[in-house]
């Protein structure tokens, strides 16, 4: 399942202490299925500094879900499904914007650098963390 696929990426450790953190193992190893755009390790590193262990903090947990859940949509988003100014409301309530330029698809600016299937969904793998406004 997508938990998983992630768990076994060591490009995407800090995404995995993030779910654990926030609680989510459970919910994203459900059925779903899930869309999960997935950022890398080096997305995280791009964020200021103390971001990432400041969110991991306990007191921070709903600051945490709601920047997880702003990276998860419920269904399964195929790269073929993608169409140019559509947008996707994410667990959270809030949007991210698609865009295709150049044949490269892009959620919030942030390219789709991969697409890994997972038996309860799909994982999108980007280059930057995606912060809901």
């Amino acid at each position: 399942n997508i938990v998983q696929v992630a768990i076994g990426s060591k490009d995407h450790t800090t995404l995995v202490a993030a779910v654990k953190a926030g609680g989510l193992v459970d919910a994203l190893s459900n059925a779903g299925p899930f869309t999960v755009f997935a950022p890398t390790n080096a997305a995280f590193d791009k964020l200021p500094a103390g971001t990432v262990e400041g969110l991991l903090k306990p007191e921070k947990k709903a600051d945490l879900v709601n920047v997880l859940e702003y990276h998860t949509y419920v269904g399964a988003l195929k790269p073929e499904y993608f169409q140019d100014g559509q947008s996707y409301e994410q667990v959270n309530g809030k949007k991210v914007n698609i865009t295709i330029k150049d044949g490269k698809t892009f959620v919030n600016g942030s390219e789709i650098i991969a697409t890994v299937p997972a038996s309860n969904g799909v994982i999108h793998v980007i280059g930057d963390v995606l912060l809901p406004k």
